[in-house]
């Protein structure tokens, strides 16, 4: 998609601190992080958000979590714990429509979820 931030620097049009990458999915810190630990994981395929996912591969899918799940591992986060979230759609804040799951951690996260 033309003008997608992400699709911007999965093609490295556009710097990021790359912390994971594969076939299928790229991983980067935030640029605004929220704790200690917070990396943005993306399909390399734009996809804009939840409401897509009809239309994904569940290779794709299967490839996000499975990279959460080492990236939390590489963080030092995976024992401890960490927040895995998607925000999908105005209410819920999304600003670039591109999926994205936020993985958090490195510190106790508050149980309140506004």
């Amino acid at each position: 998609m033309e003008d997608c931030l992400f699709c911007g620097i999965i093609k490295g049009e556009i710097p990021s601190n790359k912390v994971y990458e594969d076939e299928l999915v790229y991983a980067f810190r935030d640029m605004s992080p929220q704790a200690p630990v917070h990396v943005l994981i993306v399909p390399k395929a734009h996809l804009s958000g939840l409401n897509d996912l009809p239309a994904a591969d569940d290779r794709q899918l299967a490839a996000l979590l499975r990279a959460a799940g080492q990236i939390a591992a590489r963080e030092g986060v995976r024992e401890s714990g960490y927040r895995l979230i998607s925000n999908c759609g105005p209410h819920a804040c999304q600003s670039v429509h591109h999926l994205h799951f936020h993985l958090i951690g490195g510190r106790q996260l508050s149980d309140r979820m506004d």
